[in-house]
């Protein structure tokens, strides 16, 4: 309640202030000014106020505005100046009645019958002013000219306020759409990382199985052991409550593997990206990282192709995890870069940074699980998975990653079929 108080108070000043920018054509009262716009305008933007309730509070407040102006400039009573400003509030009393009975907001979609909509309006107040000033013993002659001049006035006015309306609105609607695709990029990565913790576990997965196959193997031996008198009873039953607890694992595994996948699917933002969009996502997220970090890092991506790909969480994961790398390589300052270009039939991305590099020693190695030579500030090393993640990845999509140091920059290759690129991605 007290905001719709607070819009009309706003539009009735606002009416009252630029309706003094005016010009008077038949030389009296009668004026055309940029009060109108402002009032029309008001009615159309802000739809908690109600024309009607409007247009009879606006030309009251007019009325009183207008005929206090007159005593202050020119002196004499209060009450003698109201009838020369009565026919302005008959004019926006008609204009807002008339909006009302057209409903004119239903079809706000529709800027072209808004500007007819308002142009009669106009019209039909402006000839209700005239008629109420003849009424009052004023003598304007309502002729095809007259007319003519109210319809032109109108005209330019109504579509004065639907152009500057639409205006707004556009601008209004591509801020959201760019907050909307923030959101998405950001859900993206969300899901990116999901399926990177799907893809883990499954790979534990299968090495559960391998342990309750081993486990209940030895648990076989075990027992013909004990038929043979040579080990105790206690250590079969040892090993088939290994072997079963490992089970129980690997069916809590198989319902949180169930779970990540659903959440994905319900969670999936679109079935194609283009690449450019996947390469700057990319960089856009690992530049906030940098940020982050406190590194002054400046960030570069090229894409030579014009194509797009149903794999995009995978991809996302190896960019990820590649840049992220690069980034956490540079000490201070430095450069990072992401291109991708098409090569004999293959699509190859290239992320490099001009840090110092990776040792000949480390590079044999750089692939294993859990080797790593990156610390935290307290000199934790980190998990050591992702190059070894990325590889595992690049070899599901039937591609592969390879290293690749000169000239003081470090890059990595990650090289992929075609066909598998723009195939619809089909499980894990």
């Amino acid at each position: 309640m007290m905001k719709r108080l607070l819009l009309l108070v706003l539009i009735m000043a606002a009416t009252a202030f630029f309706g003094e920018l005016k010009m008077n054509p038949f030389g009296s009262q009668f004026r055309f000014s940029l009060g109108t716009c402002v009032y029309f305008f008001g009615l159309i933007w802000f739809r908690q106020l109600r024309p009607f309730e409007t247009g009879v509070s606006v030309g009251l407040f007019l009325m009183l505005f207008r005929s206090l102006l007159d005593v202050t400039q020119h002196g004499g009573t209060f009450w003698s100046y109201l009838p020369d400003h009565l026919p302005s509030a008959v004019y926006y009393l008609l204009f807002a009645s008339f909006l009302t009975l057209t409903n004119l907001r239903k079809r706000l979609d529709s800027p072209m019958l808004v500007g007819i909509t308002g142009t009669l309006g106009d019209l039909v107040g402006n000839i209700g002013e005239l008629l109420t000033r003849n009424a009052l013993g004023a003598d304007y002659v309502l002729g095809p000219n007259t007319v003519l001049v109210l319809l032109l006035f109108g005209a330019l006015r109504s579509f004065f306020v639907v152009g500057l309306y639409n205006m707004l609105m556009i601008r209004q609607v591509r801020a959201l759409g760019q907050q909307q695709q923030k959101q998405i990029d950001r859900l993206l990565l969300i899901n990116s990382s999901l399926y990177e913790e799907g893809f883990y576990l499954q790979k534990s997965m299968l090495h559960i199985e391998e342990i309750t196959r081993s486990s209940y193997e030895l648990y076989k031996q075990l027992i013909e052991q004990e038929k043979r008198g040579q080990t105790a009873p206690a250590l079969s039953r040892r090993a088939l409550l290994i072997a079963e607890e490992v089970h129980e694992l690997k069916k809590d595994s198989q319902r949180i593997l169930a779970g990540l996948d659903k959440l994905i699917k319900q969670e999936s933002l679109r079935d194609r990206m283009p690449l450019l969009h996947l390469n700057e996502l990319v960089i856009g997220a690992n530049a906030k990282y940098a940020e982050m970090l406190g590194k002054e890092i400046e960030f570069s991506t090229r894409t030579d192709i014009n194509l797009g790909t149903t794999r995009i969480y995978p991809l996302l994961s190896i960019l990820n995890n590649l840049t992220a790398n690069a980034v956490e390589a540079i000490p201070h300052k430095g450069r990072v870069g992401l291109e991708v270009m098409l090569r004999e039939g293959s699509i190859e991305w290239h992320v490099w940074d001009d840090g110092p590099g990776i040792s000949a020693d480390d590079s044999e190695y750089i692939y294993q699980p859990g080797y790593t030579t990156k610390y935290d500030s307290l000199g934790n090393p980190s998990t050591g998975i992702g190059l070894s993640h990325c590889q595992d990845l690049a070899a599901m999509l039937g591609g592969s990653l390879t290293l690749l140091q000169e000239n003081g920059v470090t890059r990595f290759i990650m090289r992929m079929p075609t066909y598998e690129l723009l195939s619809k991605e089909k499980g894990r």
